[in-house]
């Protein structure tokens, strides 16, 4: 069944497919994942780097300037981390995997924007931890905060 046709699951609800903006993101990955196949084993950090930076000059204000402003975070607190893309998001990778990745508000069409943290990061704080943050501005006692969860995210 197209992901397009309609379903319903068990309790009745009706699945009418992908939105447009989740489409046009699993579309992005999948060209992300072909530029990384062409550059193969002469990829450098650099490459990533630029990439992510070439993003982050596409977005709108504020988002531009919190993506600017986390990605000079993480060169501070986690510069172990690999800048690259994933689905269109600037994100930072270690040994291959995500720890942690900034969504633009404009993405989904939402009010805020995401600094999100993957499995990798090693954030777990007993049975339960945050692993997602909505913003709307950085503030200095935000950055602080991003600071903090950056170096742990990576220790």
């Amino acid at each position: 069944m197209s992901a397009t046709k309609k379903s319903a699951d068990a309790a009745g609800q009706t699945f009418e497919g992908f939105s447009d903006e989740e489409r046009a993101a699993m579309k992005e990955h999948a060209r992300e994942l072909k530029s990384a196949a062409r550059r193969g084993p002469r990829a450098t950090k650099a490459d990533g780097e630029s990439d992510v930076l070439a993003k982050i000059a596409e977005m709108v204000e504020p988002d531009r300037s919190m993506a600017d402003r986390i990605h000079a975070l993480v060169k501070v607190h986690a510069p172990q981390l690999t800048p690259r893309l994933w689905y269109g998001m600037p994100a930072y990778a270690k040994d291959g995997k995500i720890v942690c990745f900034f969504q633009t508000s404009q993405k989904f069409k939402t009010r805020y924007s995401t600094l999100g943290f993957n499995d990798a990061a090693r954030l777990d704080e007993g049975t339960m931890w945050p692993t997602a943050f909505a913003l709307t501005e950085l503030t200095a006692a935000d950055e602080a905060r991003i600071g903090a969860l950056l170096t742990r995210a990576v220790s």
